[in-house]
């Protein structure tokens, strides 16, 4: 099937009703359904483009023939600037993907160390992004538009494509999006899958680890050279991964809000930072949580004022 057929208008599905979210979260679980929204694309290039990105990114770019692959761009500490997607576009052009709202903070930290080095790097241009899920037992033949940068879902027992679409000068709106459900439920998908987002789960005082072992898997290469950050990064992984604050998956009691605390037996142990809510008697309100290492799978928490009950990612 195609895709984004020609001849119809990109649209972006949001503020919709439970039961629309609860219908599309189904589809995107099992045969397939797709959400629109935006990223942030910054065009790399030059001679010394893949050595210079080489050295700022975790994830061993040179390997990478032509294709994406995901990264961190990591401080000097090794806590996490940006989580990045990496498009191999030539031997000498890259794009580097990142959620929208976070292209100048990604530029500025690209910028940083670009010293003597032929490399030029662009400002965040708009991209629409259109993220398309299907079961792991459900098949799904899909054909990329021409000009579109597709690239395999991300997330642990996660299955679908990404596809990035160029905005501006018309360009969006020659697409349509078969299968189209709201963003809200896309946004349960990634929230019971622990897909982190940067500004939720991702801030300046994150370290890779604590995002889980399938987003080191994705995003880290241990055995290229050097990059910016990497010691910690090295330092966590000999020691098994065993982090200070993990994000866990809770299914919540009752619909709760970012910021909530998380508490056992009185004590604080996180808060919540992404939170999707209670779909009728079908789907329980489901959240994202950064909480202290003591907090396992299968432990029972209190947020606010109810009982929530840590989950292994991709529960419901």
């Amino acid at each position: 099937m195609d895709l984004l057929p020609a001849g119809a208008t990109l649209v972006v599905m949001n503020n919709a009703a439970p039961e629309e979210i609860a219908a599309g979260y189904d589809s995107l679980c099992a045969a397939g359904g797709a959400a629109v929204g935006e990223r942030e694309v910054i065009a790399v290039s030059g001679a010394d483009a893949a050595t210079y990105l080489q050295g700022q990114i975790s994830q061993d770019l040179l390997s990478i023939a032509e294709g994406s692959a995901w990264a961190f761009v990591l401080a000097p500490s090794g806590r996490v600037d940006s989580w990045v997607r990496i498009h191999r576009r030539g031997e000498t052009d890259f794009f580097i993907e990142v959620e929208a709202g976070w292209g100048e903070a990604t530029l500025a930290r690209l910028k940083r160390f670009l010293m003597r080095t032929k490399a030029e790097i662009g400002d965040p241009q708009r991209w629409a992004l259109v993220e398309r899920r299907w079961s792991q037992e459900a098949s799904s033949s899909v054909a990329p538009p021409e000009g579109a940068i597709s690239a395999p879902a991300v997330g642990s027992g996660v299955t679908g494509i990404d596809l990035l679409l160029q905005m501006g000068a018309g360009a969006a709106a020659r697409y349509a999006v078969p299968g189209l459900v709201p963003g809200e439920s896309l946004e349960r998908h990634r929230i019971v899958h622990a897909v982190p987002r940067m500004g939720a789960e991702i801030t300046n005082d994150t370290i890779p680890g604590e995002l889980g072992q399938w987003v080191i898997d994705a995003s880290v290469s241990f055995t290229k050279g050097c990059y910016t950050g990497q010691e910690l990064v090295a330092r966590i992984d000999s020691r098994g991964n065993n982090v200070p604050h993990p994000i866990r998956l809770l299914r919540l009691g009752a619909d709760g809000s970012v910021g909530d605390t998380v508490t056992i037996d009185g004590a604080v142990v996180g808060s919540l930072t992404s939170v999707t809510p209670a779909l009728g008697d079908r789907y329980p309100a489901m959240a994202l949580a950064r909480v202290g290492r003591a907090v396992v799978v299968g432990n029972v928490v209190t947020v606010g004022e109810q009982s929530a009950t840590v989950m292994e990612p991709g529960s419901v």
